[in-house]
Parts: C-alpha cells; structure tokens; sequence
C-alpha cells in the first residue's frame, strides 16, 4: 500500500492521522497501540532525560483529539504537552540534488518498557500547507536510537523548497520544517552560512537565530556543536539560566544524549534547523577537547575510563542527533556535495579519523633562572614538526581528497574542515605570553600577564611598523630577531601539522595542472573571525614561497565560546580590540582581517565570477534583545592562478 493514500489533503488539509504509536513487543505492533494523554505526557517527558527545558513551540493542528469539553486550563496543559512529543524540534541535513535527510526525536513517556518502539509518520510537499504531497511513511525507532528520526528522502527534484512535517501521538504534530535541494547543472549563486563552537552555558544562541532568518541555501557547521564540559568549567560560570545538562562531564552515551537534548530544547537552534539544511562535521568537543585519534586532552583514562568506549558514545549520539546520513562505518564523515557547476564542498575530519597527537611547546621549552625568561628549542621542535609519521586526514581520507578534488569541475573548491589552514606564526615573546595566559588561574597573575602582553604588542608592532616601512636599518639587531623569531601560534591547527598541510597543497596543485583550482577553505575551532591568503612552503629553504597563493581561508567566529578578548584581556572594550586586531594583522605576515571579540557566523557567496564572505555578528550573547550588523565583507575574484583577498566597502 502506498503510505501516500493514508493522506487526503484534499478533504482536510490540517487532519495528520499520523500518530507515534508506542509497542512493547514486536507481537503487538498491528494489533494495539498504547493510548498516551497529552496529561500523561507531560507528566512522564518532564522526567525524561530528554525532555530538559522543553520550550512550547507548536504548530499545525492536532488531530481528532477532542478537549472541548475540558477547562481553559486543561487545554493549555494538554496543548503545552504538544511540544513534549516533539520538543526537540525538526531538522534536515545533507541535501543532494534529489535527496535529503529529514530529522526528529520523539520523547518517550516514563514507564516505556526498554523494548518499546514508536512509529512516527513523515509527509514531505512542496507547499507549506501540505497539500502536493511527494512523500510521506511511517519508521519506527527504539531506545537503541534514543528515539531520533532519521529519514533519507529521496527521489526529489533539484534546487527545489520542500517542506516537511512529523506526527505523533493523537495525532500530535512536530513543527513544520523547510528544507531545499541542490542544484544541478548552470548554476548563477550560492549562499552558505557558515558557523561553529556553540555553547551552551556561554550565553544564548542569538547567532543561530540570525542564520535562521538568513538568505544562506544551506548551513555549514564546523563542529563543536555541543560542548563536554561539566558546569561551571567553560566557561568557568554558566549564563544565567544555561547550566549545562548533566552537571558533570560527558563521558557516558547516556550523558552525551543528554546534552544532545538539552541544546535541542533551544528555540533559536531549533529555528535554524527548521529553516535551512545543515551540512555537519564534528570538531573536538562533540568528544573531548583537543581530541586526537586515541586519545585527548580532556580525557584520563586512569580516571574516566577507556577513551575508545568514550569516542563510541560521542560518535554515537552524534550520528543520533544530527541530520547527517550514516553510513556504516560512522568514523568516516568525509564527503563532498555538489552545488551544480558553480561549488563543490568537500567536507573534511581533521579531528577524529586520523589525526596524530599534537606537538606541545611544554615539550621544548627551557627555563633561565638567571633571566627568569623561556625559550624554545627551535631544532628539536622543527624535528618533531618535519616527522612525515603525523598527519592529519591520514592516508584513507587523502586519498579519498585527491580524487574529490581532481574530478571537480565546479568554479570553486571549498574545504569545510574544522582549524585553521592559514598560517599564523608569531614572535615567540608573544607565544610565551599567551601561553602563560591560557595556563593562568588566578586574577592577579592573569591581570599581570595582560599588563605584560600590552607592553609586548606595543613593543613588537613598532618594530615590525618600522620594517615594513622599510626603516629596518634603525633598528637594533636583537629588535630584529625579536620579530623575526617566530613560531605557530597554533599547534592544534594546520601550523602543527606542517608536512599534512605541504601535503594537501600538493594535491590542490596537482589538480589545478595547467589550469586553476579556486580554492577557498572554510575554518572554525578559533572563536574568532579571520581571513588569510594561503601560500605553500619551499621545503628546501623552509620559507614561505609567495609567488601565488593555494587560495584563500575565511575563518569564522563562534556562536556563543570566548575567543581573544578574555585571554587578551581587552573585554568589550572596542578601542583596546580594534588595536589589538591591528597589531596582530601586522605581525602575521599573510592575515589580512581578524575579529578577536564578537560572537557571529560568516555568510559566503559565490558566483562565476567571484567568492565574498561577510562576517555577521551580534552585539550581545547576554540578552536576546540583540542587534546584528555585518561588520566586514571581503572577496575573491576566480581564475586568477593568485587568489588574493580584496576588501569590499559595505554599502
């Protein structure tokens, strides 16, 4: 039987006969459904692990349940239970020109048996009212999938607005959600929001509600979607209202669902997935900070057990919650999508897959008591750096890049990877300072250290001023060395992966051949905006060959995580940023825009002719009385062999 004729929109276009019917034993699944009472359900889902906080956002109708005879305030229970079915919202990810995933999480009500199942029916049209219907089912889900929804549809039209809906019990429905296809063949432009680092006891997701309302085609988000972090620890005090959910530390697939949950319940998030499709990939906090492939730095095992069960839960509810397609080794989430001619994404795990564990400057540095000052030892550390064993994609997933790449033919190449590809070498004073600020804990050697850090950036941007206006011979040679010493900022991004970097170039290179590879890479991980041009390496002379770019980076900032402005110690102070932006775009070579304190998403636009990215952000996480502003807007002309970064006045 076609599950289309169970619909007739036709003679009533709001009735869903659809109904989340829950079975504890596969015997009875055509035989009786348990009744749920809207009561019932808001009495056991408030208990649930997956019901925190559950806002009431209802749409449709609902059903041929009637309380007409029940008080004004037994409807509005009833009705407030609505979202308890659906509660945490609907979503939709990985569109292709004629498929799409679909998503939703049904609460189960608090005496459910372990082997319950409930059956959720889907409709997918092309109008908002549901009635030119070109898909529609039931699926069942059970415990074993924390009662998520996942549905590939297929057989749809590109570049095409489809609109979809779920339904539960007593015919109860989710919200309605738009989704859209991708397009084939010619194709004039495309619109990615593109975001990462949102967390939850940071404040409010004010971000997600502005790529809501965006005009982006899709949304591409760079990882750290949810945070590990137990309350009060990162941020080291909860928002008013955000404590994170449960208070300890993710360690458990219980735990990791939770959380899951908890971010759910966020209107603004569960906006943005009503309204866009989501292209995902994770970073290293969906798992645990500065995760690697066996391992991270926040993980012990000797206290919290095995990180090889840990990774499997994080992966797990990952898979569970996001509208991602799995497939059947769920580690590998490297995959491209294709925008017509005009854009292929290539989605790149820089962080779970493969990755080697990072270098750490602890391991090199030296202490003079005499001088009560650090240094580095610069050849064990470019040692360690030259050893062709670390990598970063691993041999699989380049291999799998390499042919990507060279069997394009759109107009750009863009990487959604998750760190920064761009380099970002800084005089080692400064490294060591920054060091010692991340490292602080108590607010008198922290303010210390600022005071300490403004002295040094003053210091090092008159030097490198002096340079660059080509006075260099007013100068000392020890001021010199003081700013051409340098080393990465970054060891958890690309800069600590050098060989894996020279590598990608060369596969970028090898498939432009005669030709050109547009190339823009797309960043997150930072919690700051910033936008480089990116040049390979003469690996015999180890210095920057800047004849031509590879392309270009833009970088975006975070949804709600603290980026420079709390470890440089500037605050809101938008005079102490603005000099603090400039003295870094001084002292980094190929950067050519950095935000260090605003909390935003960049919106990319491409074109035949060109690529432009404005930075988007809000002016507070504090309040969802906010205002966003796009702040900076740069671009990139195609087919020049030499992508350079051009500003572009905001109108």
């Amino acid at each position: 039987m076609d599950p289309r004729s169970k619909i007739n929109p036709a003679t009533n276009p709001c009735r869903k006969p659809w109904q989340a019917r829950f079975h504890t034993s596969r015997d009875f699944r055509m035989q009786r459904f348990i009744g749920l009472s809207r009561r019932r359900f808001l009495k056991s889902a408030a208990g649930t692990a997956g019901a925190v906080s559950v806002p009431a956002v209802i749409t449709g109708c609902f059903g041929d349940d009637d309380n007409s005879n029940n008080s004004a305030a037994e409807q509005q229970e009833q009705t407030n239970t609505t979202a308890y079915v659906f509660g945490h919202g609907v979503a939709s990810g990985d569109p292709l020109a004629d498929a799409v995933i679909i998503w939703t999480r049904v609460t189960p009500y608090e005496d459910a048996e372990d082997d319950a199942e409930a059956e959720v029916d889907y409709v997918v049209a092309t109008d908002e009212a549901l009635t030119s219907v070109v898909a529609s089912g039931t699926v069942t889900t059970t415990a074993d999938a924390d009662y998520t929804v996942k549905v590939d549809v297929t057989g749809l039209s590109a570049n095409t607005t489809y609109y979809y809906q779920f339904s539960a019990a007593d015919g109860e429905t989710s919200t309605l959600g738009t989704t859209k296809t991708l397009p084939e063949g010619s194709v004039d432009s495309v619109k990615l929001a593109v975001c990462s680092c949102s967390n939850f006891p940071a404040g409010l997701f004010n971000v997600y509600a502005e790529i809501a309302n965006s005009e982006a085609d899709a949304v591409v988000h760079l990882g750290d979607y949810i945070y590990e972090y137990g309350s009060n620890e990162y941020p080291t005090e909860d928002a008013d209202g955000r404590q994170p959910e449960p208070a300890a530390e993710l360690l458990t697939l219980d735990q990791y669902r939770h959380r899951y949950a908890q971010y759910h319940t966020d209107t603004n998030l569960q906006a943005a997935h009503a309204a866009k499709p989501f292209i995902c990939v994770w970073d290293d906090h969906e798992l645990a900070n500065d995760t690697y492939i066996d391992g991270a730095e926040n993980h012990d095992e000797a206290t919290e057990g095995s990180f090889a069960e840990r990774r499997a839960a994080a992966i797990q509810a990952y898979h569970e919650w996001l509208p991602i397609r799995s497939g059947s080794d769920t580690t590998k989430i490297y995959r491209a999508f294709d925008f017509g001619d005009l854009v292929r994404l290539h989605m790149l795990d820089t962080r779970i897959v493969a990755r080697s564990k990072q270098l750490s400057y602890n391991d090199y540095l030296t202490y003079d008591a005499t001088t009560a000052s650090y240094s580095v030892d610069t050849t064990a550390f470019m040692t360690a750096m030259a050893d062709t064993s670390r990598v970063l994609l691993g041999a699989e997933q380049s291999t799998w890049f390499g042919d990507s790449i060279a069997t394009s033919d759109a107009k750009w190449d863009v990487l959604g990877q998750q760190v920064l590809m761009g380099r970002m070498y800084v005089p080692q004073s400064l490294l060591l300072l920054l060091g010692q600020l991340e490292a602080a804990e108590d607010e008198t050697t922290v303010a210390a250290l600022q005071t300490q850090l403004t002295t040094e950036l003053t210091n090092l941007y008159t030097i490198k001023a002096t340079i660059d206006a080509g006075y260099e011979s007013t100068l000392t040679d020890e001021q010199i060395a003081l700013v051409n010493t340098t080393a990465p900022y970054n060891l958890d991004a690309w800069d600590g992966y050098e060989i894996a970097r020279q590598s990608l170039f060369a596969q970028i290179k090898a498939a432009a051949g005669s030709g050109n590879v547009n190339l823009i890479s797309l960043a997150g991980d930072t919690h700051n905006a910033w936008a480089s041009n990116l040049y390979p390496l003469d690996m015999s002379t180890l210095a920057v060959d800047r004849t031509a770019t590879i392309g270009v980076e833009f970088a975006t900032s975070s949804v709600t995580s603290p980026g420079l402005e709390l470890y440089a110690g500037f605050g809101t102070d938008e005079t102490a940023q603005a000099q603090f932006e400039m003295v870094i775009q001084t002292l980094v070579d190929d950067l050519e825009y950095l935000n260090a304190g605003q909390r935003g998403f960049t919106l990319v636009t491409f074109t035949p002719e060109k690529a432009s990215c404005d930075w988007i952000f809000v002016d507070t996480i504090a309040s969802s009385d906010y205002t966003a502003t796009t702040a900076k807007r740069m671009q990139v002309m195609a087919d020049s062999g030499n992508l350079q970064l051009e500003n572009v006045a905001l109108s």
